[in-house]
């Protein structure tokens, strides 16, 4: 970690199961999909902060993605209880980086919400590794500074690191 870089957030946990329509001839999920999940993540965890992502867009920001990198370990198949990890690992007042991990879960009966305090790793078998980074724009599709323009939205986001 560079000397001014703060540690990443906590992990979000939110559970799925793999549905049929999400695999492919191969009988695995299609690759599109895990990006689909990291999407799915990031709003969820965003969500249990109490700042559903639909009330961010209502206040005129938006907050496309302008890099993603995903590394592919093991496959899911059909029926399998997956848990999507997300936390922020950097944030500013014009850019955020989530970082992703979908893992296979033992069992049944996963929980949503937030993992463990203390955990350093998620747990379950690790499937796919990824991030997403976005920047902060206004109806004008112009740059915004968070602070500024939601200083509410930018100190709970502050505070999930």
């Amino acid at each position: 970690m560079k000397p001014n870089e703060q540690a990443p957030g906590r992990w979000h946990k939110h559970a799925v199961r793999v549905r049929y329509q999400e695999t492919d001839r191969m009988g695995v999920v299609y690759h599109a999909n895990y990006v689909n999940w990291f999407e799915l993540g990031r709003t969820e965890l965003i969500r249990d902060r109490g700042f559903p992502y639909s009330r961010i867009e209502e206040m005129g920001l938006f907050l496309p993605v302008v890099e993603l990198e995903s590394k592919f370990h093991l496959p899911a198949k059909y029926d399998d209880e997956i848990a999507i990890f997300t936390r922020i690992s950097s944030f500013n007042g014009l850019t955020v980086k989530f970082e992703s991990q979908i893992r296979r879960q033992p069992g049944s009966g996963t929980v949503s919400g937030y993992a463990a305090a203390g955990l350093i790793e998620p747990e379950g078998e690790l499937l796919v590794a990824g991030m997403t980074r976005h920047v902060w724009l206004n109806r004008d599709w112009k740059p915004v500074r968070l602070d500024r323009e939601a200083p509410e939205l930018f100190r709970l986001l502050g505070d999930e690191r």
